[in-house]
């Protein structure tokens, strides 16, 4: 992208929040959005940054997601935190949460936080990296309409329902980070392909027929490949499970797309689980952790799950990210 423009984390921060306000998000809510959205584009990850305002705006415009939302909060029991999103953006229910939930679980050794009546909450590794850099072991669920048929079947019954593991380091930082979906590839990939016109690799989706297929319109008509085939259907199953089930949260099955205007608010949910490890592990966690990930590290080539993020947030603290243009234009369609 030989003339795209590079930002700097506040330009891209303050970009996102001027358009979320502009359609009708109050600045609350849209503040921490925008962070968030800032946040994923110096992780590398362009497909959740600013690509997704101008869908963030448009539902908010629809009335798919509330940008006006209060989110309440409830403490169910000594260690459950559960917050009603109030079909607003899932980013400022997570933020509440989190307020009372780090606390918790380093006062108790171990605590939860179920989100439902929510809405897409983005790249999930951003949330359970801040739980390890508050010294926290965290595992986030997050469900998303259905897009993926059971080994076997061709009608999608869970969604990409992507699951993140963070482990901290003695220093405040997540020294790893695993983020994946229960697909092959994010949903979000297949979107981004399909707006650019471009093909997809054909271990990517299924057609409605259930055959894989390279078109990614077609593929998107279809369903979402499951990763490592029946073990990608138990890894969705079972996010469905924590992140929907155990939080009240809407069914994918029921759940409206993330994509386009159709149907109301999605109310999906997600369900997080933050561990002293200090508690767990008489005082050895550190040490132990340190140890495992040397020892991947010290082989030429291995990468430890969270390596890529990091070297992406170096270089652009240095120099900035490209944005494309194309979706510059977009966003600055909302400031006029």
């Amino acid at each position: 992208m030989t003339d795209a423009p590079r930002m700097y984390f506040d330009e891209i921060e303050e970009l996102a929040f001027q358009a979320l306000v502009a359609a009708g998000t109050k600045e609350e809510n849209a503040r921490t959005l925008a962070h968030a959205t800032a946040a994923t584009e110096f992780d590398g990850i362009s497909s959740h940054g600013l690509a997704y305002i101008p869908i963030y705006c448009e539902h908010v415009q629809c009335g798919k997601v509330d940008g006006q939302a209060s989110p309440s909060l409830s403490q169910t029991a000594p260690s459950v935190i559960t917050v009603d999103a109030a079909t607003g953006f899932a980013h400022p229910a997570i933020d509440i949460g989190f307020k009372s939930l780090i606390p918790t679980a380093k006062d108790q050794g171990v605590a939860a936080l179920a989100v439902r009546n929510s809405y897409n909450c983005g790249v999930l590794g951003y949330h359970t990296r801040r739980l390890a850099e508050e010294g926290l072991l965290a595992i986030g669920f997050t469900n998303a309409p259905a897009s993926i048929a059971p080994v076997g079947g061709k009608r999608p019954v869970v969604g990409t329902n992507p699951f993140s593991l963070a482990a901290p380091n003695s220093n405040g930082e997540a020294l790893v980070l695993i983020d994946q979906s229960a697909s092959v590839i994010a949903k979000s990939e297949v979107m981004k392909h399909v707006r650019e016109g471009r093909p997809i690799p054909a271990e990517w989706t299924l057609d409605p027929d259930g055959q894989p297929t390279t078109d990614a319109e077609l593929g998107l008509k279809g369903s979402m490949a499951p990763a490592g085939g029946y073990k990608g259907v138990g890894v969705a199953l079972m996010v469905e499970i924590m992140a929907a089930a155990m939080t009240g949260a809407t069914l994918g099955i029921n759940a409206s797309p993330f994509s386009g205007t159709k149907g109301g608010p999605p109310k999906t949910g997600q369900f997080f689980l933050a561990v002293n490890p200090e508690a767990t592990s008489n005082n050895l966690f550190s040490d132990r952790l340190t140890a495992l990930v040397e020892e991947m590290h010290g082989e030429p080539g291995v990468r430890v799950p969270g390596d890529g993020r990091a070297s992406a947030k170096r270089r652009a603290k240095k120099d900035g990210v490209e944005v494309n243009p194309v979706i510059l234009e977009k966003i600055n369609k909302w400031l006029v």
